[in-house]
Order: structure tokens, then C-alpha cells, then sequence
């Protein structure tokens, strides 16, 4: 017998531990600007993740490690102001919290402050533990994030899976037990084994959304260029495309360039 889905009016922190309890999968995205949240929002998304991805996607960097605190807060700020339902989560960029737990906090406050996010987002465990402690004791929630940590790209030298040997899935899982007992709301894992990730969720009483750990997790996570086909460089394994956005785009500008040399745009209609 089928359980009737809750409505949410507006998603919550405690909305998403709900979802977990009665088995109801979380969807999240990314979005970076006002308009592309509007539509994710409308659609129903239950998280908008403002990623450091944006320092990819929107500013064309080759890793996420350029993207500043103060762009992060511009670009949350530009979602906040489209959302009427969704969880908005922002991440700390490299640099604003690692080594230094006051840095953490600060750095915490600030996107909390001026962008009005509902909460942030670290990549990391044990070694940052101290950071996302002094964080939470702000009351400030904070979502985890294990596996490929694309922040620390340099270290690993590859964006490959992780924790395929032992001695990395026995760190991963008790890293995400301890993010847990701190006090973190949920996890991301990147990049995982598909049977270590969903071993880890159901070890867990939080949520653990996925990007390439499999079905056997709470919920999704992916950048929205790259499932609307608006990126075509990047074709990883775990990406599902629902647009060929590219092609079309490129389809409709080459029709507009034509129209107007041609004097086709615009028509008499078209004019005051």
C-alpha cells in the first residue's frame, strides 16, 4: 500500500530528514542566477544548490578553486531573490574555512547575511570537523560533502571515482558518521561506488544526495547546464541529459543572425 506524498508549502532542513524517513527521493539542482532558479523553483525542485560549480559553468575556470566569497554571495543573492519553495544551499569556496574554524564561521555568516541562503555546504571530514562545529554553533545548518571533493582536485590530480580500495571506503564511512554526529543536516557523495554509497545512507538517520553514487541514496543532485545540454564537453557516466539545450540554442541563434541580415527581423509586426 502506497503512503500519500506530504506537500511541502516550503522546504525545510527538517523537510528533507522527513523525506528520508518516509522514503520519499530528494531531487536537487544546481542554479547560479535569478532566471534559471525561477524555472527550477516553479518546476518544483526541493533544493537549489548554489555550487562553487558556478566558477565552471558560469565564469569558465577549469577547476572551482578561483570562485571568490564575494561572487558565491552574488550569485546566491541572484537565487534567493527567484525562489518561492525550494531549500537554497551555498557553498563555502576553497579557502573560507579550511585550516581555520574562525575563517569558517565568518565566512558562514557572511553568505548567510548578505545572501540570504538558507544554509552552506563543505567538502571534507575529519579535517575540517572543527570548522563545521563552530559553524552549526551559529545556528547555521550545514550539508556535508565526501568522495570527489572537486576543491581538493590538485591533491587527488583527477576527477576519478573515489573510495574504490578499502582503507578510502573505511575513512568515507566514518567521516560521514562523524559529520552526522556533529550535527550536519545532510551529505553529498560524488563519485562512489554505487554499493559504499548505499551503504552509507542507510547507516545514516540524515539524508545523503548523489552525484555518481548510484540509486540506492536519498536523493540526486546535478548541475542543470549539464542536464539540460546546455554544456556538450562533459559526458561522465552518471549524467543523464533531459535537452540537447546546445543544439537547439545554437539552432535559434544561427535562425536570428539570418533574419536579420536578411531583413526578415523585424517585420512590420514586429515595429512601433
Amino acid at each position: 500500500m502506497s503512503v500519500a506524498k506530504k506537500q511541502y508549502k516550503r522546504i525545510t532542513v527538517k523537510s528533507l530528514i522527513e523525506m528520508k524517513a518516509n522514503k520519499e527521493k530528494i531531487s536537487m539542482l544546481t542554479a547560479y542566477d535569478y532566471t534559471m532558479a525561477k524555472i527550477v523553483d516553479d518546476a518544483g525542485i526541493d533544493v537549489i544548490l548554489v555550487g562553487d560549480s558556478a566558477s565552471n559553468v558560469m565564469a569558465g575556470h577549469e577547476t572551482t578553486l578561483p570562485i571568490t566569497l564575494d561572487q558565491m554571495i552574488y550569485h546566491a543573492s541572484s537565487v534567493i531573490r527567484a525562489i518561492d519553495r525550494c531549500l537554497v544551499v551555498v557553498d563555502l569556496p576553497f579557502g573560507t574555512y579550511q585550516g581555520n574554524s574562525k575563517n569558517a564561521l565568518d565566512s558562514a555568516i557572511r553568505i548567510m547575511k548578505e545572501s540570504g541562503g538558507h544554509a552552506v555546504k563543505l567538502e571534507g571530514g575529519s579535517e575540517i570537523s572543527e570548522s563545521i562545529s563552530r559553524i552549526l554553533t551559529a545556528g547555521i545548518p550545514v550539508m556535508g560533502h565526501l568522495g570527489l571533493t572537486p576543491q581538493s582536485i590538485y591533491k587527488f590530480g583527477t576527477y576519478t571515482v573515489r573510495a574504490k580500495e578499502e582503507a578510502e571506503a573505511e575513512k568515507l564511512k566514518e567521516d560521514a558518521k562523524l559529520l552526522e554526529e556533529l550535527g550536519c543536516f545532510a551529505l553529498v557523495l560524488e563519485k562512489v561506488p554505487a554499493k559504499l554509497a548505499q551503504e552509507v545512507a542507510e547507516s545514516l538517520t540524515i539524508p545523503v544526495i548523489g552525484i555518481g553514487a548510484g540509486s540506492g541514496v536519498d536523493g540526486q543532485v546535478l548541475v542543470t547546464h549539464d542536464m539540460l545540454g546546455m554544456t556538450h564537453e562533459f559526458n561522465p557516466r552518471f549524467l543523464r541529459r533531459y535537452l540537447d539545450l546546445y543544439s537547439e540554442m545554437t539552432t535559434a541563434f544561427k535562425q536570428y543572425i539570418g533574419d536579420v541580415k536578411s531583413l526578415d527581423f523585424p517585420n512590420d509586426k514586429e515595429q512601433y
